[in-house]
């Protein structure tokens, strides 16, 4: 299967969000439409209300599309002793094994709204936290299904030292956002490189590392930074996406790469302009990348 056949796209590239108050949100009509029309063989499903709550309907519209279907995030307080954790994760997997998804991209939610704030975790729910990750693993994987786990900015998992933690104390692999991890802290492409048999998934992001920085240094929430620009088109920022994708392609990475710029939208856009012009611009750079 070549890479073209391997470019997802997700909603949040066109402002489609779970977080309350993030922004003006597309209807599915026009956003499967755009993805359909630019190429993408596929999509995750992104927040809960996007597409129909049941499983089949969701297959059954993302057939409608011409989409195949991913997977898709799914945020979990995994540190909490008190969240049975697999029941929470229940109705994403049979939803997923009624679409033919992949993937489970999971984030360790910290319990707060949105992604602005951080918590800092006791040894004791770091030990909670990790077992959950090999529990919910293994429950996806009899259900052929892969479950990563995504650093995200604002979650448990965002630094480089809480991604250690994760590889060392885990045995559950990465979704590996070049974003989130850059904006942690994390250098994506040596992490990429260091550790490529750890890698199942992917979302490509590109990002000004100036305004990644202020959201490093406490000056701007990520959810302003992201207001202002930060995600950019692939090859118009500060990450070496071709580096990742030739060093994981030589690595015999197999998965998913998601085209995955987040996006805050005030209003409709215009025909043919909007998030739809970013993707189709990424698109060409990985395309020459590749």
């Amino acid at each position: 299967m070549t890479i073209a056949d391997r470019i997802a796209g997700a909603p949040i590239s066109w402002g489609v969000c779970e977080v309350p108050g993030w922004g003006h949100q597309m209807a599915p009509d026009r956003v499967l439409t755009e993805m359909r029309d630019v190429g993408l063989a596929a999509t995750e499903f992104g927040p809960e209300g996007f597409l129909p709550d049941a499983p089949a309907d969701k297959a059954d519209l993302l057939r409608q599309y011409g989409l195949r279907a991913v997977g898709g995030f799914v945020p979990v307080v995994l540190h909490d002793p008190a969240v049975d954790v697999l029941a929470t994760v229940a109705p994403a997997l049979t939803a997923f094994t009624a679409a033919a998804a992949s993937t489970l991209v999971l984030a360790a939610d910290s319990g707060a709204t949105g992604y602005d704030e951080r918590v800092e975790l006791d040894e004791d729910a770091w030990r909670t936290l990790l077992d959950n990750l090999d529990r919910i693993a293994e429950a996806a994987a009899d259900r052929g299904i892969t479950a990563t786990l995504h650093p995200h900015v604002g979650t448990i998992v965002e630094r480089r030292a809480d991604v250690d933690r994760v590889l060392d104390g885990s045995r559950i692999p990465l979704c590996l956002d070049t974003g989130h991890l850059l904006i942690g802290g994390t250098d994506p492409v040596a992490l990429a490189a260091a550790a490529p048999e750890r890698i199942a998934h992917t979302h490509l992001k590109d990002v000004d590392d100036a305004l990644a920085a202020r959201v490093r240094a406490g000056e701007l929430t990520y959810t302003d930074a992201v207001r202002a620009g930060m995600y950019r088109p692939l090859g118009q920022g500060d990450i070496d996406i071709a580096a990742i994708v030739r060093g994981l392609e030589s690595a015999g990475y197999t998965g998913w790469y998601v085209m995955e710029q987040d996006a805050i939208l005030t209003a409709e856009p215009p025909a043919d302009g909007g998030p739809v012009a970013d993707v189709r611009a990424s698109l060409a750079f990985l395309g020459g990348a590749a």
